[in-house]
């Protein structure tokens, strides 16, 4: 597995053929191309666009698996549901909570992994349908604009943004992707304004009405939303938007590549974190 590759490689940046032992690559200029090959499966699953479906099925698995958990508890109606029948699949506090939920009590316990980990936890089949719908509608979008590790970059710090102000004013329990989605949104709206011009107006205005209307339903009666953290993932992924390059203006940089594998990297060590703490420690 770790043995020194021979003959030709793909350079992790540029994708061209290249030699292991060349001191930089002669078409993009990454020195020692050969030093980066552990990262050529991030970047990877990062150009083939399926950050989006890695989000997907992991938010099903683990919604899955919060049934499981506490499966008495899940077949049991605890509070109504727009639709008959789907009250019953409600996750249980305890099961979420064991998988990584969020909130300013369990933050205050030390927890600091969590804004992480909620990301992915969902309450009801509601919850989770219109979340992966989002997901899947704005991801791709926000992916071909800004480019596929920017994507993730966008996704994760929204959503951890969006839980620490949530965290901040003493949201006591909360989880769900609302507020990345809500940072996706933000992304488009900076790109729409920073871009300018039929195109960028147009982009603006759609995700802009998009954005005021999920806004406006969060304070609507009989809602059990967070907007701190819709509000907070907003501004998150707004900034992020700002701050990012196009990928029409640049590609993405080595640097951006690593910082979003390091998140993965950190999503996946913030999962173990809470496993450990819920059912080892």
């Amino acid at each position: 597995m770790f043995r020194k590759p021979t003959g030709a490689i793909l350079c992790p940046r540029c994708a061209r053929l290249t030699h292991p032992d060349a001191a930089e690559c002669l078409v993009c200029g990454l020195p020692r191309p050969g030093r980066w090959l552990w990262a050529a499966g991030i970047g990877r699953l990062l150009r083939t666009g399926n950050f989006t479906g890695l989000v997907t099925l992991v938010c099903i698995a683990l919604y899955v698996f919060s049934l499981l958990l506490d499966p008495l508890s899940s077949a049991t109606a605890r509070r109504p549901s727009l639709l008959p029948g789907l009250s019953l699949f409600n996750p249980s506090v305890m099961a979420l909570f064991k998988l990584g939920a969020t909130g300013a009590t369990l933050w205050a316990e030390g927890l600091w992994w969590t804004p992480l980990t909620a990301i992915y936890l969902h309450g009801d089949v509601l919850h989770i349908l219109f979340n992966v719908l989002w997901i899947r509608q704005l991801g791709p979008a926000v992916e071909q604009l800004y480019g596929q590790g920017r994507l993730v970059v966008i996704f994760t710090l929204s959503g951890v943004l969006g839980f620490v102000v949530s965290n901040f004013v003493g949201i006591p329990f909360t989880i769900g992707a609302s507020g990345a989605i809500f940072g996706l949104l933000g992304a488009l709206i900076a790109y729409g304004r920073r871009r300018g011009g039929a195109f960028g107006a147009l982009v603006l205005r759609e995700y802009g009405l998009w954005a005021i209307i999920l806004f406006i339903y969060g304070f609507l009666p009989g809602t059990s939303v967070n907007n701190w953290a819709h509000g907070g993932g907003f501004v998150g992924g707004f900034v992020a938007g700002l701050v990012l390059s196009f990928s029409d203006r640049r590609n993405e940089s080595q640097f951006e590549r690593l910082m979003a594998g390091g998140l993965i990297t950190m999503t996946a060590v913030a999962f173990g974190l809470a496993v450990w703490t819920a059912f080892v420690v």
